[in-house]
């Protein structure tokens, strides 16, 4: 295949942007490499903390953002062997790791201390041509829309992952907090295919009409809920509160609520990660009520393999509007204004 030498792509040249849209080079993969020509990149909203510099990991100068990038392996280093070119792969969080620390013999790669970030701490999907670790690309099955599979490399794993955590059992109940977002219209459907009956608590006429249209029971509205911990645990089998609780929200009160109104021996997860936020909650309640508090971070290799196995079976449908690459300055504007339902997934160019 033809590799140009140049591509375009989004470039965030400072912390806290803007980000600039320019032709930079277009990188060479390693021994151990796949270099991947994207197709679509879905738009997370760690995307965007990214930019703004939220977090106290720092970021790669010059970034190329973007972590939910799925295309056609164009060239690899000599040692991989898991691909060939012209498969279907897919860039996500976890770019590569050492897999040789503690963590990654256990199978936990997704905390090794060495790991690399996709979109944050080396260059990500928002451009044309990316590098990934062999080891850690996903391999998608041919036939697959990979507009439609991208959002699942990361908004998908991550929920599935965290769902995992929970220990919900089908049957159970579990709130889903900032379920009318792009992972959360995940979560709902993964939640519904692994047999759990799910409560969302969000907010807006639309997030509402998205959420019970992929199978929600009831929707709790924060914004007109005069008492939301009261109206979650009113919409549970019994009153008694939800088994579990997923926090993928992007402010920090509904991490305080979520003690309030799961159930005793019930699971509250953290997934989203608002700046500069803490979990709080009573010693007294968490202890006599037996409240497992526990944080859940994207998934491992083999966590990915099963999210997209649930979407090639066509279990799971992500809510996702298409965009071309030139409007992600746009998309931020409207993520950070609270109005999108779903998931945007940027077109790249040719």
């Amino acid at each position: 295949m033809s590799i140009p030498e140049l591509q375009w792509a989004q470039v965030a040249e400072k912390t806290g942007g803007p980000l600039v849209y320019k032709q930079i080079p277009v990188p060479k993969p390693g021994p151990d490499e796949v270099l991947v020509n994207i197709k679509y990149s879905g738009v997370c909203h760690t995307d965007l903390h990214a930019l703004k510099g939220d977090w106290p990991l720092p970021t790669k100068s010059h970034l190329v953002g973007g972590h939910e990038g799925a295309g056609v392996v164009v060239a690899k280093g000599e040692l991989v062997k898991e691909f060939e070119i012209g498969d279907h792969a897919g860039i996500k969080w976890i770019n590569g790791t050492c897999l040789a620390c503690e963590f990654c013999k256990n199978a936990d790669e997704s905390v090794c201390p060495d790991a690399l970030l996709s979109g944050y701490t080396v260059d990500g999907t928002f451009q044309q041509y990316t590098i990934g670790k062999a080891a850690h690309a996903t391999k998608i099955p041919k036939g697959l829309a990979l507009d439609a599979v991208a959002p699942v490399l990361c908004a998908g794993v991550t929920v599935y992952k965290g769902l995992k955590e929970s220990g919900a059992r089908p049957g159970q109940t579990i709130a889903i907090t900032g379920g009318g977002g792009g992972l959360g219209s995940l979560a709902i459907q993964y939640a519904k295919a692994m047999g759990l009956r799910v409560i969302v608590i969000d907010s807006g006429d639309e997030k509402k009409m998205m959420c019970e249209s992929l199978g929600a029971e009831a929707f709790v509205d924060f914004s007109k809920s005069k008492d939301v911990v009261q109206d979650v645990k009113a919409a549970t089998p019994g009153g008694l509160g939800a088994h579990a609780v997923l926090l993928l929200a992007v402010a920090e009160k509904p991490f305080q609520q979520a003690t309030e109104y799961v159930r005793p021996r019930g699971s509250v997860v953290a997934i989203g990660l608002p700046a500069g936020a803490f979990l709080r909650a009573s010693v007294f309640s968490t202890v006599v009520r037996m409240i497992n508090i526990k944080g859940s971070y994207v998934g491992t290799r083999l966590d990915s393999e099963e999210a997209v196995d649930f979407f090639a079976r066509g279990l799971i449908k992500a809510p996702f509007k298409t965009a071309p690459l030139k409007e992600l300055p746009q998309i931020f504007e409207l993520m950070e204004q609270g109005k999108i339902a779903g998931r945007y997934v940027l077109e790249i160019p040719e």
